[in-house]
Formats: structure tokens, sequence, C-alpha cells
């Protein structure tokens, strides 16, 4: 799972990670992203290093809903 990378792995990790699934792909699992599949830091990270947003501030954490 990218996700469990992309919150908690380390340079070397993310490093193979981008190599192998190419920015494009981390930029749909941040879109479909789930509460609780990232913390703040990571969040916060990601956007910056896949160019996302294009404005400030970064989009809020995913939440779950109880509908």
């Amino acid at each position: 799972m990218p996700e469990q990378i992309m919150n908690i792995g380390d340079n070397a990790d993310i490093l193979l990670l981008v190599s192998l699934l190419g920015e494009e792909v981390l930029r749909e699992v941040l879109a479909q992203a789930q509460a609780g599949q990232f913390n703040e830091r990571s969040w916060a990270y990601w956007h910056y290093r896949l160019g996302l947003p294009c404005e400030e501030p970064i989009p809020p954490l995913p939440v779950r809903s109880f509908e």
C-alpha cells in the first residue's frame, strides 16, 4: 500500500516508491486518501513534494463521516 510508505517511510523508501510508481500515481493516492491514512506532517510533505496544491494553504486532511 503506497499510503503506508508515504506516511511512515524513510527517504530510501520514498525514493524507491517514486521511482516505481511515478508522481502521477502518488497524486492519485493523495486525491483518494481516506481519513487516518496520513498524519499532518506526511500530508503536508506530499502536497509540497508533488507540487500540490497551486494555492495556499494545503487542503485539510480527510475526515471520517458518520452519515
